[in-house]
């Protein structure tokens, strides 16, 4: 079954193309693994499906249902959260409290001074054991390592229980067993039939998460399919591995 599909979707940047009349389908309970080299276009496009920036042409179909722009308010109403390249926490909240602001779904400072119901600290708890830092609970956000942060994205990321994970590069910086736990973590997804669309330059893996692999270049569509059957076309690479 289709999740998400884009048709003729094009972002322009005074005149340039970051991406171009892109038309790619993403399957329920798949990760989907954009690749592609520097300015290819990726991040682009996962902007523009989490709502961050507009479109200038094209649709969005989400689950049948087409979409002309998503707005970064409504992107978790149908169902779509992401995480960043460059990590987005709250720097001065603890660890613990950066998920409940999610849970509870308030704001910041009503966040700060309800009282969490059970259900919200239970929830929180089994997310940050999860991801290894139920012990950093009490610590500022502000003061975790690289790899923790990264981990506490995901663990927000998760707490949204959203159809679609658009996680953009999730792996950079990480220590091999950060890099386990994340991986164990996308293939629970996976499982559970939610859908993922991975930005990642490892290919190894790549090939180890990837139902299906999307090459960009450029903005535009240059291979779709079975990974491996993918990354052996010399036209992906020429682009992506500079041979």
């Amino acid at each position: 079954m289709t999740i998400l599909e884009t048709k003729n979707l094009s972002k322009h940047y005074d005149g340039v193309a970051a991406v171009d009349q892109l038309s790619i389908t993403m399957k329920k309970g798949q990760i989907t693994s954009i690749i592609g080299p520097n300015g290819s276009g990726k991040t682009t496009l996962t902007n523009l499906l989490s709502g961050l920036v507009p479109f200038n042409h094209g649709v969005v179909m989400l689950s049948g249902e087409k979409l002309n722009q998503i707005k970064p308010q409504t992107a978790a109403v149908l169902g779509i959260t992401r995480t960043f390249q460059e990590v987005r926490l709250f720097n001065q909240m603890t660890v613990l409290d950066n998920l409940l602001v999610v849970l509870t779904e308030r704001n910041v400072f009503g966040a700060l001074f309800e009282k969490h119901k059970q259900h919200h600290l239970k929830i929180a708890e089994e997310l940050l054991v999860k991801v290894n830092l139920w012990p950093s609970r009490d610590q500022l956000a502000v003061n975790l390592s690289y790899g923790q942060r990264k981990l506490l994205e995901i663990a927000r990321a998760l707490a949204m229980n959203a159809q679609i994970y658009l996680f953009d590069e999730p792996f950079a910086g990480l220590f091999p067993e950060m890099i386990k736990i994340v991986v164990a973590i996308m293939q629970e997804l996976r499982a559970g039939g939610k859908s993922i669309i991975l930005i990642e330059h490892n290919m190894d893996l790549i090939r180890q998460l990837s139902d299906k692999v999307i090459v960009m270049d450029t903005g535009k569509l240059l291979a779709e399919g079975n990974p491996d059957a993918v990354l052996a076309k010399r036209e992906v690479i020429e682009a992506y591995l500079g041979e």
